[in-house]
């Protein structure tokens, strides 16, 4: 089920209406292992396992593994040829993220209202039917080599949806409290976000919520500029990043040159409580960008009165940013592939709405750091 929101207002509806998003069905990686990568993500992050596609279940040229935490799902998808499409975008791109799936409540009526505002088409609308009812599937193609699919599943009862069936296993580790896809964040290249964001505003009705410029997100090496693009109803939210002149590289250059192009840079997972989730996640092994401690020496005077203990946050590396609308608590992970590409942030929000603009200088020293190290910055 998709993530709930602010309702929208009669006005957002009016704007939206050719395109009603009810949030994010499920994110697809292409990997080059889609077992290891599932057995990855549920021991790290404490997915379950949830339905499973291929030879067994009648598709000859690939395996699928799906996973799910509350409404968190993501799929590992893998070529079993060489000749796959597949496997040549894990050769030119690594792991990475191919799909992002948005719950719509007609797909076929969702290509074509992108299609017809510009969109380029990767999949006509299809039917997929089984025991369990049937899912209607559509998709577009946006920057780079990834696709938005539209899925329509109101007819559909089974585990996730026809070609997969339930994936049963004895190994099923706790939940690490992720709940759903906060937003998703894409990397374009030099001079391309506003292409983008006009793509996002005409083709499936966003408004550009936010707008950070080098001014805002820079440190003394390095700088980029980001647009974030809102779904009218607030359920689905794509940041768009494009580098921007500095002195060094910046962490979107390093992402465009290891990814070999556009892509999903990272994806922020929703908790409910950030204290409790980041302690599991660090005592599974997944590794966390930190930032220096004297972050947390005037952290009160910067965003006022917060619930959490301080030094539990300055324990675990995460940073507080305040809003008009109250507060919020995040915290990135480190590449989670060898290539210096995806990550994960992980948020609470606490009623703000924004992105952590103030924490931006830190957050990109922290990343420089990483960089340094690296030999790429």
């Amino acid at each position: 089920m998709p993530q709930t929101a602010t309702a929208p207002t009669s006005t957002a509806i009016q704007q939206t209406d050719f395109l009603p998003l009810e949030g994010t069905d499920y994110v697809e990686f292409y990997v080059g292992n889609a077992k290891q990568a599932a057995h990855f993500y549920k021991t790290a992050f404490g997915f379950q396992s949830l339905a499973y596609s291929g030879p067994e279940t009648g598709v000859k040229d690939k395996v699928s593994y799906a996973i799910r935490q509350n409404k968190l799902t993501f799929v590992f998808t893998t070529a079993l040829r060489n000749n796959s499409t597949i496997a040549q975008h894990v050769h030119v791109h690594g792991d990475g993220v191919k799909m992002l799936a948005l719950r719509v409540p007609d797909a076929s009526s969702a290509r074509h209202e992108t299609t017809t505002r510009g969109a380029e088409s990767f999949l006509e609308p299809v039917t997929l039917k089984d025991e369990f009812g049937e899912v209607v599937m559509s998709g577009i193609r946006t920057y780079g080599e990834t696709v938005h699919l539209f899925i329509e599943r109101k007819n559909y009862k089974g585990a996730f949806m026809p070609g997969y069936r339930e994936w049963k296993t004895l190994y099923n580790p706790p939940q690490t409290g992720l709940l759903y896809v906060d937003h998703c964040v894409g990397n374009v290249g030099w001079n391309q976000m506003n292409k983008w964001v006009k793509f996002y505003q005409d083709v499936m009705g966003f408004k550009n919520i936010l707008s950070f410029d080098d001014s805002d997100i820079s440190t003394e090496y390095s700088a980029l500029m980001s647009k974030v693009m809102s779904s009218g109803n607030g359920y689905v939210k794509f940041p768009i990043n494009e580098p921007a002149e500095g002195k060094k590289k910046s962490q979107v250059e390093e992402y465009l040159d290891f990814y070999n192009g556009e892509g999903c840079q990272h994806v922020a997972l929703a908790t409910h409580d950030i204290v409790d989730t980041v302690t599991q996640l660090q005592n599974r092994g997944v590794e966390f960008l930190k930032v220096p401690t004297t972050y947390y020496d005037d952290l009160q005077q910067r965003v006022g009165k917060i619930d959490e203990d301080i030094s539990s946050l300055k324990e675990l590396g995460i940073l507080v940013d305040r809003d008009n609308e109250g507060y919020l608590l995040q915290i990135f992970t480190r590449p989670v592939e060898d290539r210096p590409t995806l990550f994960f942030e992980i948020i609470q929000r606490k009623g703000a709405k924004s992105f952590g603009k103030g924490n931006f200088k830190a957050l990109f020293e922290a990343i420089e750091r990483e960089q340094a190290a690296r030999g790429n910055l």
